[in-house]
């Protein structure tokens, strides 16, 4: 083989990592831009409410259960505890399953009935 068909070579695999490069970069700004919990499971109440699964901010919660609020310095997240006393988050998944659990380890099934971790 010639000097210039290395060169040529060599030239045709610049342009081939490069493309590659291009390629993984927009593939990655695209998945970035996705909201983080647009593929998290929800729970749907009967009357078409539907609750995310994994983490209840106070916004999510029906107006009567929206009181003792507080910030989570260890998630940076609210959460309400609704009289269930300290360190307690308040869950709603539907009219009949809602309830308190340690804060950040509740969550609604995909029956839409509470559960904790322990």
């Amino acid at each position: 083989m010639t000097a210039r068909g290395r060169v040529f070579q060599i030239g045709t695999m610049v342009k081939a990592v490069r493309t590659l490069a291009l390629t993984m970069l927009a593939a990655s700004a695209w998945l970035s831009s996705v909201r983080a919990d647009d593929g998290m499971p929800r729970a749907a109440d009967p009357n078409g409410l539907v609750v995310a699964m994994d983490w209840q901010g106070p916004q999510s919660l029906p107006r009567r259960f929206r009181n003792h609020c507080s910030y989570d310095s260890y998630s940076g997240r609210s959460y309400c505890s609704d009289h269930c006393g300290f360190d307690y988050q308040f869950y709603y998944c539907s009219r009949s399953s809602f309830g308190c659990c340690r804060v950040g380890l509740g969550y609604c099934d995909w029956s839409g009935v509470l559960r904790c971790h322990p």
